[in-house]
């Protein structure tokens, strides 16, 4: 319905229709990892990579991710829908690129699930849905990671670590920040999440530290 208005929806809708509809993971590890901005995620997942002669992917793709200034205007449905469309296309670059390598993804559909749930449920954490709700399951006809990591930091360090980037904020990214009911609702969502549930991994020591705790789960888990 918005395509009209928004002619990158109808190109989104284009890039759905030509993914299959069930996706099959390839025979490599599929590794994700999560958490706020500035918890470390994309330097985490840089290294990973390296170290395991891995693919990065990010969500959402890159075949999107130049709309995604377009989406962040427009109102929450709109701008969950694209990012709920962006995981199902990545999930056919997740089954390519596994066949070839082990896959390090940055945000996946928890990302989505987690802001979507804090956004439309207004109060305190104890105002979310209860654990095991449909809500916090992982969608039955999306490609399932092997892995799920959550990278966390305490409030005061990623406030740091975001005066220190210096980086444009996003407008969830600013509610983050001014507002710490909508963050202790985004993180413990994350925490609810179930099928693959999410590893909390403590990124607040020093990048080559929580590299190597995440190196360490990796291959415990997938037996790399």
């Amino acid at each position: 319905q918005c395509s009209a208005r928004i002619p990158e929806a109808r190109a989104i809708l284009d890039l759905l229709e030509k993914c299959p509809e069930h996706q099959k993971k390839g025979e490599f590890p599929v590794i994700v990892l999560e958490g706020l901005d500035a918890t470390g995620k994309t330097t985490v997942a840089g290294s990973v990579k390296d170290a395991l002669n891995a693919v990065l992917l990010r969500s959402p793709p890159a075949c999107i991710s130049q709309w995604r200034a377009i989406f962040d205007e427009e109102p929450a449905p709109i701008r969950r829908a694209f990012y709920a469309a962006g995981n199902y296309i990545l999930a056919s670059e997740i089954a390519r690129a596994s066949t070839q390598a082990p896959v390090i993804i940055d945000r996946y559909w928890h990302s989505t699930a987690a802001y979507t749930i804090a956004t439309e449920i207004k109060g305190k954490v104890q105002d979310l849905p209860p654990a095991h709700d449909e809500v916090y399951q992982w969608p039955e006809d999306l490609l399932k990671p092997d892995l799920v990591l959550l990278l966390t930091v305490d409030p005061e360090e990623r406030a740091r670590r975001l005066r220190h980037r210096g980086l444009e904020k996003t407008k969830e990214e600013a509610e983050l920040e001014s507002n710490s009911l909508f963050r202790q609702r985004v993180e413990e969502s994350y925490r609810r999440m179930e099928n693959p549930a999410c590893q909390e991994v403590d990124a607040s020591p020093s990048k080559e530290e929580t590299v190597e705790t995440v190196l360490r789960l990796i291959k415990h888990h997938c037996g790399l």
